[in-house]
């Protein structure tokens, strides 16, 4: 056995995973800090630093996500989570986009949380695998999120 496999210790969490959690802990140590009589953070000015910092073609997408999310559902609010941009409704989280480069994955992904009011029988998805944008997925996501925030 090589010293590189005995070295290594498994705590159950990758390194992006750990990077993920500790940009979520300084989220939420910067939302407690400020006061309620301050100004409203401009949490869409950090989305929109967040996807200006992604490689292609993961920018592209989130960019034309954003600005989907701006159209069909524009009561939502821009913030990040877990550092990666995401909308809410109520101060809760209905949507998120994750960049494929973010955990090394193949695809990047639109995911739908539990509030997000998508629910068709007894099962249905809420992420979606992107790697392009058709007009046609384009209108898929503008109706789910409708849909979502109904």
């Amino acid at each position: 056995m090589s010293a590189d496999t005995t070295d290594k210790k498994y705590d159950g969490f990758t390194d992006d995973e750990r990077d993920a959690m500790k940009e979520r802990a300084k989220e939420l140590k910067a939302s407690t800090r400020r006061s309620p009589r301050a100004p409203k953070a401009d949490t869409e000015s950090e989305v929109l630093a967040k996807i200006a910092e992604m490689p292609e073609p993961d920018r592209v997408l989130a960019e034309r996500v954003h600005a989907l999310v701006k159209t069909a559902a524009p009561d939502l609010t821009p913030k990040l989570w877990y550092g990666m941009p995401a909308y809410a409704k109520n101060g809760k989280v209905l949507c998120f986009f994750q960049s494929a480069q973010k955990f090394k994955s193949r695809y990047a992904t639109l995911g739908f949380s539990d509030p997000a009011n998508l629910d068709e029988g007894t099962m249905w998805p809420t992420a979606y695998a992107l790697t392009d944008l058709t007009p046609a997925d384009e209108s898929l996501i503008t109706t789910l999120l409708k849909r979502a925030t109904t």
